[in-house]
């Protein structure tokens, strides 16, 4: 049969992955795909680079458009990231009637509206696995192994960078300052870590594991995002005292009022499996009326466990793209004229229990004055602790763990407490998930 051509839109980490696995394994992928492929054509602003990873087997140019335009490629991979030449480069090659396979979450997350809509219009795939979770295949688990779920929620390690340097901190005792030189040292940090540690990456990948959940249009500005900069590594120790981890989690469910979708540092019971996820891996828990709980592990980054995801993709779409349009997986698992626009809930609306941390005077009447506050705003205590001060101080910290409760409620009180005479500083609060309804 005809080989399916590829254009390959830069040739950096993921890049030069998915080149040399899909030609480590041409034979392979050929069996499983039914006919060759092969990446004929390779645009980046580093020539040097491209003909150095391609042996100059290929041709490399430049002029990423030229790609998309050249009538003799049949797939569009685009693995250069940002919002803005990448956004224009699919939507042309979508013009040009090509399907396309992207790494980008954040072009999916922003413009995934306008461009599954382009691409129905247009009868072409665009194939986004590698955008969550690295090499995890998430994204065809949820849109198709668990078709048959309604799906209850999701909560997710999505992000490899915070993950470990979490697990740093917890081990090391260390601070997050430290830990993140260490992580750029390392390479799991970039220079400008923002993205990563402030939750923006995470939020990202939560809101495409949302659509395809729930079937809802793309609405990041929507959605609630908190990072681990802030986070002190004494917090860390306590929860592991109480028998907890700390995770940035992505956490989206579905409720009887809207969907919650929200990335925060998280307490989970250090006896679920997804709290014993460490370093730079990531894992995805999700809860299907069905099915029950499932959970999904491995790489989530890194130059060839993306490129598995991205070569994947190559395939199904080489696999399906000749079939009728309405006989083919739809982009965010239900049919595309039904989806259904559920609002997504402030983060005010969204009920969890809660650790928090205070620092107060060690006289008699603090306790009473803080569970008085608690309780007249329906707020349950489910473990309460205080620690001893330290030689020559007169304030100790005083962890609380609560009963679930609406998070403005819980504003509430700490505005109160921090009110109190005999309190110092500001209240920490972290909300706590079980993760096994």
């Amino acid at each position: 049969m005809k080989p399916i051509n590829v254009g390959l839109l830069g040739i950096g980490t993921v890049g030069g992955g998915t080149y040399t696995v899909l030609t480590r394994n041409q034979e392979e992928i050929a069996r499983r795909a039914g006919r060759p492929i092969a990446i004929t054509r390779v645009a980046d602003r580093n020539l040097e680079l491209a003909r150095k990873v391609t042996a100059g087997q290929v041709d490399v140019t430049d002029d990423a458009f030229t790609v998309v335009a050249d009538p003799s490629i049949d797939i569009v991979v685009e693995l250069i990231g940002g919002c803005t030449v990448a956004r224009e480069l699919v939507m042309k090659a979508i013009e040009h009637g090509k399907h396309v396979v992207t790494a980008n979450k954040a072009l999916i997350a922003l413009h995934g509206n306008e461009i599954f809509a382009a691409a129905q219009q247009k009868g072409v795939i665009v194939a986004f696995e590698a955008a969550v979770a690295g090499g995890i295949p998430i994204i065809k688990a949820v849109r198709e192994g668990l078709a048959a779920n309604r799906i209850e929620w999701i909560a997710g390690i999505i992000n490899g960078t915070t993950n470990f340097i979490l697990s740093e901190m917890r081990e090391k005792g260390l601070a997050f300052a430290d830990v993140l030189k260490e992580a750029q040292r390392l390479g799991y940090a970039e220079a400008d870590p923002t993205f990563d540690v402030e939750g923006v990456d995470a939020a990202h990948k939560l809101m495409i594991l949302a659509a395809i959940g729930f079937g809802i249009p793309m609405q990041f500005d929507k959605a609630y995002v908190e990072g681990i900069s802030k986070l002190d590594s004494i917090d860390i120790r306590y929860a592991e005292e109480l028998g907890y981890r700390v995770k940035l989690l992505g956490i989206t469910k579905r409720t009887s009022q809207g969907v919650e979708l929200r990335v925060h540092p998280t307490l989970i019971p250090e006896k679920r499996l997804i709290a014993n996820v460490n370093g730079a891996m990531n894992a995805v828990l999700v809860k299907g009326d069905a099915v029950g709980p499932t959970l999904y592990y491995g790489a989530g980054a890194g130059a060839e466990p993306t490129a598995s995801a991205v070569v994947a993709d190559i395939v199904d779409v080489t696999r399906t793209h000749t079939t009728d349009v309405h006989q083919r997986v739809p982009h965010l698992a239900f049919q595309p004229d039904q989806l259904v626009d559920l609002p997504i809930l402030a983060i005010g609306e969204v009920s969890s229990a809660y650790y928090l941390r205070l620092r107060a005077v060690d006289k008699p009447g603090v306790l009473a004055d803080v569970t008085r506050i608690l309780g007249d705003r329906q707020i349950s205590i489910d473990a309460m602790i205080q620690k001893e001060p330290q030689e020559g101080e007169d304030q100790a910290d005083i962890i609380i763990l609560t009963h679930v409760t609406a998070e403005k409620n819980m504003d509430d009180a700490i505005a109160a407490i921090e009110a109190l005479p005999a309190i110092s500083g500001s209240v920490t609060r972290l909300r706590m998930e079980e993760l096994s309804r």
